[in-house]
């Protein structure tokens, strides 16, 4: 019996794929590969969306998550990833968008609502950041490090323990050649970058195929 699973991609700017003119970002490539395995012949069709926005936070996202969720269940299954915390860590004029503790408490405010509709629940890593911009001032007022990041990913992956989800670590493989598969900005990957991502993720998604 064919089934038609849903691929739900919760996120920020990374997650929507800014800054990759070529292949649209890791998920869009994501897209094209389970459509391309469908016209195959593959037995399930992995419908994905994409529901990445730019400068997200948390706090975006715990608003809409349910009503995400809701118009797009299926029936026969959804898979759910969640990465968040590029933007949240961020200060601004001295003060973090969302602190650790309220990262921490709507990173399980979201993954509550999506157990209701998924067991598969997969919560992604933030990525390291350039030397270039660490703790620097960015053109729009923000300082990003990547001390906060380890933070961050910390949180990330004690919820994922926790409640048995599964944790992508992003973060380890850019770790070494950060600088040439991050884009200019020093935050979002370039091409190559957003390809390997896209490499570590297709395993995953094979899965459901």
């Amino acid at each position: 019996m064919n089934k038609m699973i849903y691929g739900l991609f919760f996120g920020d700017s990374i997650t929507y794929g800014e800054y990759d003119g070529v292949f649209g970002g890791w998920v869009d490539i994501l897209k094209r590969y389970a459509l391309q395995k469908y016209n195959e012949g593959n037995t399930n069709e992995l419908i994905l969306f994409n529901l990445g926005i730019g400068g997200e936070t948390t706090e975006g996202l715990v608003n809409r998550i349910p009503h995400e969720m809701k118009a797009r269940n299926s029936a026969d299954g959804n898979i759910i990833f969640i990465g968040y915390g590029a933007n949240d860590l961020a200060k601004k004029d001295g003060n973090q968008l969302v602190n650790p503790e309220q990262f921490k408490t709507n990173i399980e405010i979201a993954v509550q609502n999506a157990k209701q509709y998924s067991k598969d629940i997969y919560l992604v890593s933030i990525l390291p950041l350039s030397e270039n911009i660490d703790s620097k001032v960015s053109p729009t007022g923000k300082v990003r490090t990547n001390e906060d990041v380890l933070i961050y990913n910390q949180i990330l992956k004690t919820i994922a323990t926790e409640n048995s989800l599964n944790y992508i670590d992003f973060h380890s493989v850019f770790l070494q050649d950060k600088e040439i598969l991050l884009s200019k900005d020093g935050v979002h990957p370039n091409e190559k970058g957003y390809g390997m991502m896209a490499e570590i993720a297709i395993p995953i998604i094979e899965k459901y195929l």
